[in-house]
């Protein structure tokens, strides 16, 4: 049959419905399905960019850990700053450093802040800082008794490359909480102290983890430590070993090879220290992203060192 101009316009339509159709096989049903997107309760000490922007922000309190400075030229919007892990701190029979366990005390600085044990605590810090404090504020509101604390990965930077808004200048707190002193519960699971250490050194159960430099594990005291060493039968393992080159936690392949590499096993209770509990507070996120059963010391090697009855080894001659 002769074709006009309305058989031609009805072969197009063939045409197009069958591509149509081909593409509509081919996508939606020879293609299998695609795996549901990852709920941010699997993983309960990490958080990525796109995990944070589906939690409900009225059950959300974002934690920058930078200094104030770093804070003030850009932040993620609605973020409040906790800039100095050393306001939770005090000093006591000379060891400086110690968390202060006061739950009135407690509940005064994070109340106004909106914070209260209801709500998702993602911090994040500088990943390239290598004094960053992030991981000792995750070990910090555990210990405290908080269910759900995590660190952000990459920090700002990978929040901006995700597509991350950025707010600009001071702080506004919004409304306070309703946490109070009876909804601090210290718990004794996360954290360590040196007489338990000294006395659970031998039973075979334990891995003691040095996160400090190989100078100051072989003996140098650089932050003013009554002696030098390390406590004995401690691995040594610089903290940043447990992170890439960009400060972002390793996977858990790697993770989980490097501690083989040491002879650390997964029944075994872990025990994290520095010098006062703060980079061992990034290898404290490194093994509760494993799963392990870790504590950070954080009197670490201030209070050790200090208590002459305590064993050292590593003195330098």
């Amino acid at each position: 049959m002769k074709k006009d101009i309305t058989n031609v316009d009805w072969d197009l339509s063939r045409k197009i419905k069958g591509l149509f159709l081909a593409v509509f096989l081919v996508t939606f049903v020879a293609r299998p399905a695609l795996p549901a997107p990852a709920s941010p309760l699997e993983d309960p000490v990490s958080i990525d960019a796109e995990q944070l922007r589906s939690l409900p922000p009225d059950k959300t309190v974002i934690i920058d850990t930078r200094s104030g400075w770093k804070y003030f030229l850009g932040h993620i919007p609605g973020a409040v700053n906790l800039s100095d892990w050393r306001d939770f701190t005090e000093k006591r029979e000379g060891v400086q450093g110690l968390l202060i366990e006061d739950a009135d005390f407690i509940v005064s600085i994070l109340r106004p802040l909106g914070i209260d044990r209801q709500k998702t605590i993602v911090l994040y810090g500088d990943p390239t800082n290598r004094w960053r404090a992030d991981g000792r504020f995750l070990w910090m509101f555990e210990r405290f008794g908080f269910e759900s604390v995590r660190i952000l990965t990459g920090g700002l930077d990978f929040w901006k490359k995700s597509g991350g808004k950025i707010q600009r200048g001071k702080q506004d707190r919004g409304s306070p909480s309703m946490l109070s002193a009876k909804d601090i519960h210290l718990d004794d699971k996360v954290s360590a102290t040196g007489p338990w250490i000294n006395e659970n050194l031998s039973s075979g159960r334990l891995a003691v983890i040095d996160n400090r430099t190989k100078k100051e594990y072989d003996g140098a005291t650089p932050y003013g430590s009554a002696r030098g060493g390390h406590i004995p039968k401690a691995l040594h393992i610089p903290w940043e070993q447990f992170f890439t080159e960009i400060g972002v936690l390793k996977s858990k392949p790697d993770l989980s090879a490097l501690l083989e590499k040491n002879g650390i096993r997964s029944d075994q209770e872990i025990v994290v220290y520095c010098t006062g509990g703060v980079r061992s507070g990034m290898a404290y996120y490194a093994f509760r992203s494993l799963g392990y059963s870790v504590r950070n010391y954080d009197g670490s090697w201030w209070d050790w060192s200090l208590q002459s009855e305590l064993p050292v080894e590593g003195v330098p001659r």
